[in-house]
């Protein structure tokens, strides 16, 4: 094993050298909540032209019209955000908690909520629709998901990290026995937590692509880091460049894209970007 992840890591930095530059980014995640309303950016000078929407109703707040929910605080600008180059094509999400464990818990009445919320998207060009209650390894009953997400709009989305490092042949495994087959998976990549490396990420995601085939694996990219104090704060070019040169050929997504990936952050990244 030990020599297997040697030249793993080897085969990694042989890649990395390789390929220095920053390749194209499909796509940025946002989280909506009461302080995030109105996202602004310049993050189609990466290449981005898909927006992943992390929830439209969460705790049964509204961020979309016509669900018949309380609202949020502030409603976005749907019109205004569907005419951003970064947005050409939008997977929304659709109803969530905050908290992680009580989503779990409560995943019959998310799935139900979230069929209703489908029916009145917002006026964005919705391309895929995405199921805001992740999976990891300790979610021990996470199978009982699979029936539900058939009663969902496809394309489906959910997103799988992997917390417990039970590696990524058993976290593939898990999938391949219960996600139906027309949903596609995010791997959120751990690297903004510090849970794993790059390389060891993308040895991940082409695991997940071995088993559930390439059209059904993206890649979220978390472009943040430890703050010290608490909380987080947004990835330097020097910590975020390599980390996003070792995903190439993977459909990247950037996590998060207004609180993480600020406009110096943009320029930065792209002077370092091959030309297309």
């Amino acid at each position: 094993m030990r020599r297997f992840i040697v030249g793993l890591a080897a085969a990694a930095m042989l890649l990395a050298g390789c390929a220095s530059t920053v390749p194209p980014i499909e796509g940025v995640v946002w989280q909506i909540d009461n302080e995030h309303t109105d996202p602004r950016g310049d993050w189609q000078k990466l290449g981005v032209k898909h927006l992943l929407v992390q929830w439209s109703v969460v705790d049964d707040l509204a961020f979309v019209p016509g669900t018949g929910l309380a609202p949020g605080k502030a409603m976005p600008d749907w019109p205004r955000i569907g005419r951003e180059p970064w947005a050409g094509e939008v997977i929304l999400g659709l109803a969530g908690r905050f908290d992680e464990r009580s989503a779990r818990e409560n995943i019959d009445a998310l799935v139900q909520l979230s069929a209703r919320v489908a029916k009145t998207p917002p006026p964005v060009n919705v391309t895929g629709w995405y199921f805001p209650v992740e999976i990891d390894p300790t979610w021990m009953d996470a199978a009982r998901l699979g029936p539900l997400l058939r009663q969902l709009p496809k394309p489906l989305w959910i997103s799988v990290y992997d917390s417990a490092n039970v590696g990524p042949e058993e976290l593939a495994q898990s999938l391949v026995e219960w996600l139906p087959p027309d949903v596609g998976v995010f791997f959120q990549d751990g690297v903004g937590v510090h849970a794993r490396e790059p390389f060891v990420a993308r040895h991940y995601a082409n695991v997940l692509v071995r088993r559930l085939g390439r059209d059904r694996v993206r890649v979220i990219a978390e472009a943040f880091r430890p703050k010290e104090g608490g909380g987080f704060r947004p990835a330097t070019l020097e910590e975020l460049k390599p980390q996003l040169a070792t995903y190439r050929d993977f459909r990247i997504y950037l996590f998060e894209g207004p609180r993480y990936v600020p406009p110096a952050l943009v320029e930065g990244l792209a002077a370092g970007q091959e030309r297309r």
